[in-house]
C-alpha cells in the first residue's frame, strides 16, 4: 500500500548537517566541522530521510554516496545556505552602522553616479553606500533596498518619485577623431564616419528616440547611410568607443556631459540637440524615507541633480510626477 506524500517542511538544522556531509561525504569529517557527534549527525540525516521519503545517501564500510535524489536536494540547499550565509555576514559588518543602499542600471551608475559619490563620501564618512545595478525594477517594498534611480517615461513612474532630470541626444566624438579624419561640420558629413547606437533600441518602442534614423529623420538627414554602424548594448559602452575614437556616437547629454566639460568628448552638431521623453527618475522606498542618513543621501542626489541640469541646460522640473503630461 503506497504511503501518502509527506508534506512537513524539512528542519533547517538539518540541512546544515547533509550539506556537510554531502561535501565531506563522510559522517565522522561533518561531524568535526559541526561541532557533533558523529551519531547526532548521523541521528539528523536519518530524520531528514524519514522526512523526504527517500535515502539521500547510500552507506558504505568507509564511505558515503549521494543518491539521486540527494543530488538533487543538495542542488538546491547551497545556494540556499549560501545566501543565507552572505545576509548574516552583511547583517553582522553592518550592525551599528548607518548605511544607504540604492538600486540603479549600470551605465548610470558608472558614468554618472559614481564620478560624483566622492563629495558624499568627504561629507558623510560615517554612511556607507551599496550600490546594486540590475536592468530589473527592484520593488522597494519587499527588499532591502533603500533607493532605486530610473530611467523610463514619466507615465510609468508612481506617485511620489522625484525628476532628477530630462535628457537630450547629441552626436559626439572624440577631438582626435575629428583631427585626424575627414571634416564634420554639417549633417551630411556624418557618412563619412561609423555611427554608434544602441543595439537594443529599435526592439523597445521607447528606446526608439535613441536611435540615429529617430535623430535624422528630425533633423530632416534622411536618406543618408553612414560608413558602418556599430551597435553596444549599454551608454557607458557606446562612450567608451566614442571615447577611443571608433566613431560618432549619439549620446544622451547628461550621461556624457562631465566628458564634454574636460574636452574628452566633443559635441559635434551643437545646436541640433533632441529632446527625449524619457527622463532620471529617483524613488524612495517606503520603509527609507524617513531614515537620516537616507534623506541627506537623497539631498545630496538632488543637489547633484541640480548641477547637472544647469550644465545640460535642461528645462523647468517639476517635483514630482503629478501634474506631468
Amino acid at each position: 500500500m503506497n504511503q501518502p506524500l509527506r508534506t512537513r517542511p524539512i528542519p533547517v538544522g538539518h540541512l546544515r548537517a547533509f550539506e556537510a556531509v554531502a561535501r565531506h561525504l563522510n559522517f565522522r569529517a561533518a561531524a568535526e566541522e559541526l561541532s557533533l557527534t558523529q551519531s547526532a549527525v548521523s541521528r539528523q540525516i536519518q530524520a531528514m530521510e524519514e522526512d523526504v521519503g527517500v535515502n539521500l545517501f547510500l552507506r558504505h564500510t568507509r564511505a558515503v554516496e549521494l543518491t539521486t535524489a540527494g543530488a538533487q536536494l543538495l542542488r538546491a540547499v547551497l545556494p540556499s545556505l549560501e545566501r543565507m550565509d552572505s545576509a548574516v555576514r552583511q547583517i553582522r559588518r553592518t550592525a551599528g552602522r548607518k548605511s544607504v543602499a540604492l538600486s540603479t542600471w549600470a551605465s548610470f551608475a558608472s558614468m554618472w553616479l559614481i564620478p560624483r559619490l566622492e563629495s558624499f563620501q568627504n561629507d558623510h564618512p560615517d554612511i556607507d553606500i551599496r550600490i546594486d545595478t540590475t536592468d530589473v525594477a527592484v520593488d522597494l517594498e519587499t527588499s532591502d533596498v533603500d533607493l532605486a534611480l530610473r530611467y523610463c517615461h514619466p507615465g510609468t513612474m508612481p506617485p511620489g518619485a522625484l525628476r532628477l532630470f530630462g535628457e537630450q541626444l547629441t552626436p559626439v566624438a572624440s577631438p582626435w577623431l575629428l583631427k585626424s579624419g575627414k571634416a564634420l561640420t554639417q549633417l551630411s558629413d556624418l557618412a563619412h564616419f561609423t555611427l554608434i547606437e544602441a543595439s537594443d533600441a529599435h526592439r523597445t518602442h521607447h528606446l526608439e528616440w535613441l536611435t540615429w534614423r529617430r535623430w535624422l529623420d528630425m533633423n530632416q538627414a534622411t536618406p543618408l547611410e553612414p560608413k558602418r554602424w556599430l551597435y553596444f548594448n549599454y551608454a557607458h559602452q557606446i562612450a567608451q568607443a566614442a571615447l577611443t575614437g571608433q566613431g560618432v556616437a549619439l549620446a544622451r547629454l547628461p550621461m556624457v556631459a562631465d566628458s564634454l566639460a574636460t574636452g574628452d568628448l566633443v559635441e559635434v552638431l551643437p545646436g541640433r540637440r533632441l529632446n527625449s521623453p524619457l527622463a532620471y527618475w529617483l524613488i524612495v522606498g517606503p520603509r527609507s524615507s524617513q531614515r537620516p542618513e537616507v534623506v541627506a543621501f537623497c539631498n545630496w542626489l538632488t543637489a547633484q541633480a541640480a548641477l547637472t541640469r544647469a550644465v545640460t541646460q535642461d528645462g523647468p522640473d517639476p517635483d514630482t510626477v503629478d501634474g506631468l503630461d
